[in-house]
């Protein structure tokens, strides 16, 4: 699956809701994009994953996924 790409000030405003980080552009397991926390958040060496349906980023804490980085 493509990425999609976001211009510029998308991307300067998009943040995690709960640790309020930037968030990069990573695939989830099933090689899905999806944005993720750039700090741990939540614990150490624990990230959020928030996923990405139809170009659009789910940023809701409810349906992110905490990931061990």
């Amino acid at each position: 699956m493509a990425r999609p790409e976001y211009e510029s000030w998308v991307r300067e405003i998009l943040r995690c809701p709960v640790g309020l980080h930037p968030l990069v552009d990573v695939e989830d397991e099933q090689g899905a994009p999806a944005l993720q926390c750039a700090e741990d958040c939540g614990g150490k060496g624990q990230r959020r994953r928030y996923p990405v349906v139809d170009g659009i980023p789910v940023l809701l804490a409810d349906d992110a996924t905490v990931v061990t980085v």
